[in-house]
């Protein structure tokens, strides 16, 4: 059920069980499966994929042709890019072991939690049982499979930590032992450094 002042693009398959904020935006040959719940003032792009029981806060953006799987909780001001892949079966097969098709009670979901501002750059994958922190940047093209601290940022396959990113997005410079953005002249002290 869609609320008011909400744009759905004709070619776009919404589920009537799924819930849709006022302000949101769907574009060209999204499908949005039954149980989604989408908060206000969000953006999916065209050719976007969600999961059925997937939650998403307000003010996200969902770029073009991203798949979001059941499992996945995005909270608000998360930005999702172009063809990014939140996963969710822990151990992908066709076929259960004694050779037939897997059902859904063969299915193992684990969650991915994209947190508060957070940013996934373009072709991104993020595998089960990941939480990707509050502010953190995950570079494009990058294989996430482990917890991605606040305001980190990652690259590469398999994603490593390189530095921290400033709620502004660019990248802050080690001082003493803290991170700082000059641009914001803003301090962030890393989980690494309070022990």
């Amino acid at each position: 059920m869609a609320s008011n002042n909400v744009n759905i693009h004709p070619t776009a398959e919404v589920s009537p069980k799924a819930q849709i904020g006022s302000g949101t935006r769907v574009w060209h040959l999204v499908q949005i499966r039954e149980g989604v719940v989408i908060g206000q003032n969000c953006i999916i792009g065209k050719d976007v994929y969600i999961d059925f029981d997937v939650k998403i806060g307000n003010n996200v953006k969902v770029q073009n042709s991203a798949l979001i799987y059941h499992g996945a909780s995005l909270e608000d001001g998360v930005f999702i890019g172009p063809q990014v892949c939140l996963t969710n079966d822990r151990m992908p097969r066709a076929i259960t072991s004694d050779g037939q098709l897997k059902g859904n009670d063969d299915w193992i979901v684990g969650p991915i939690l994209v947190k508060y501002g957070a940013s996934i750059g373009a072709g991104s994958l993020i595998l089960p049982d990941v939480t990707v922190g509050r502010f953190a940047l995950v570079g494009a093209g990058s294989v996430v499979t482990r917890d991605v601290p606040d305001h980190g940022l990652v690259v590469g396959n398999p994603a490593r930590l390189i530095g921290y990113v400033c709620h502004c997005g660019r990248k802050m410079q080690r001082k003493d032992s803290a991170w700082y953005c000059s641009t914001c002249d803003w301090t962030f002290e890393a989980q690494e450094n309070k022990k």
